[in-house]
């Protein structure tokens, strides 16, 4: 970890930041949607001062002398979008199965900071990191010191499986590469192991807790939806989490592992495949949050038709659960679950996040909603709804700009032309 932290430090050399922000900088916006729930606005002056909004106001305001002015008078502002489903370290490629042996730490870590920039600059100003390496964590932190470029990182470090889990890191090794991965690892076999993996990523950095409650499509196993947890364990990881101020995000596309993390307390439920009616209910009783990645589920559906693209286990799961999730979104939707916004890129290109859009609003749900579920649904799914998902004042200024109006046409989320994330002007 401190090798990588050092390899971070030096990104700076790759992408230089930008200099420091004027005293006041004044923002005319020819609409805006504040996040709220509110209307869409007209004419608007926001007003940024030290990375944070000092004031949003009708109408546009001429700037002080002192100020700088960015005229946006002719597109439409929003708050910086937000995913909580983000794989960082990696992308899509028929290689990535021999990336795993191929990859040195330092080679991820320059990989990551290039994603996380084309992340920031298609708009998302912050990520939730659902498991990787570890190099996460120290990518988190450059950026945070402003050592890189990219999104505000929330991150769970390493996901934790059980043996031969969708998150055991030596799954499809051979024998003699295997070994007996453990709670250092992401692995665990017992309500003791789950309690000192959960502290072992604590002190790692991590911010929050991922397990895979089931199988997954792109682990190389068998299986994509048994479920993979004992409730002893899953109360375990939920119960010490807890203790430590973090939440669980719970891969899941089984019902049968669905239902026992969301009766253990996890905090969301990823992908949610195969959720049925029983499931719905146990999640709007629990209020347990959906993070559908119906983009994920797209593209690895139609990735699996290419010949070599994927490990031959991998290639009946994804062309069975892939196309399956926006269809589960939907019924999601209609029942009441709470949803917010995710997709599992890396699974598909970074920089597509907002593709999600179009097929959550192709799936019946309102493009206000759409929107909601990114910025100020998902800023409280993260507890940060007093930093970060509205355009209004103390908020940190976390700024997007596009052409057009997204309420009527959700597709402009796709070219974002401006990005300003705490103050600072990237785009």
């Amino acid at each position: 970890m401190k090798k990588t932290r050092l390899i971070l430090a030096a990104l700076v050399l790759v992408s230089p930041l930008h200099g420091a922000v004027a005293q006041s900088t004044v923002i005319h916006a020819g609409m805006l949607w504040d996040g709220s729930g509110s209307a869409m606005q007209g004419n608007t002056t926001i007003v940024v001062t030290d990375g944070l909004i000092e004031s949003v106001s009708s109408g546009l305001i001429p700037p002080g002398a002192d100020d700088e002015l960015i005229d946006l008078s002719d597109k439409t502002v929003l708050p910086g979008l937000i995913d909580l489903h983000v794989h960082i370290e990696g992308e899509t490629s028929p290689n990535r199965t021999a990336d795993r042996f191929t990859k040195n730490p330092e080679d991820i870590a320059f990989d990551s900071a290039m994603y996380a920039r084309r992340t920031l600059m298609a708009g998302f100003t912050t990520i939730r990191e659902l498991g990787g390496t570890g190099v996460n964590i120290a990518l988190r932190d450059a950026i945070n010191q402003g050592r890189a470029e990219g999104p505000r990182i929330i991150t769970v470090g390493k996901s934790l499986a059980t043996t031969g889990g969708h998150a055991d890191p030596t799954n499809g090794w051979r024998d003699d590469l295997m070994s007996t991965p453990g709670p250092a690892e992401g692995v665990v076999n017992s309500a003791a192991d789950a309690r000192e993996a959960v502290r072992q990523q604590y002190k790692n950095g991590a911010d929050h807790i991922k397990i895979t409650a089931t199988g997954g499509v792109l682990s190389i196993a068998a299986s994509g939806h048994n479920p993979q947890f004992m409730m002893d364990e899953l109360q375990a990881v939920v119960e010490t989490a807890r203790d430590y101020g973090m939440h669980v995000a719970a891969h899941a596309h089984g019902k049968e592992g669905m239902l026992r993390a969301v009766r253990a307390g996890v905090h969301t439920i990823e992908h949610g495949t195969y959720m049925d009616e029983e499931v719905m209910a146990a999640m709007v009783e629990h209020g347990t949050w959906y993070i559908p990645t119906i983009t994920a589920g797209k593209f690895v559906a139609e990735q699996a038709e290419i010949d070599g693209y994927y490990h031959p286990l991998i290639v009946p799961k994804a062309r069975e659960i892939g196309p399956l999730i926006q269809d589960t979104f939907a019924r999601a939707y209609r029942y009441g679950v709470k949803i917010a916004f995710g997709t599992d890129a890396s699974v598909f290109p970074h920089a597509q996040n907002a593709r999600e859009f179009e097929y959550m609003v192709e799936a019946g749900m309102p493009e206000d909603e759409a929107l909601l579920s990114a910025t100020s649904v998902a800023a409280g799914v993260l507890g940060l709804e007093d930093q970060i998902g509205t355009v209004s004042a103390g908020k940190s200024a976390d700024l997007i700009a596009v052409d057009g109006n997204p309420l009527q046409d959700i597709t402009v989320l796709q070219d974002v032309g401006f990005v300003m994330k705490q103050g600072r002007i990237y785009n």
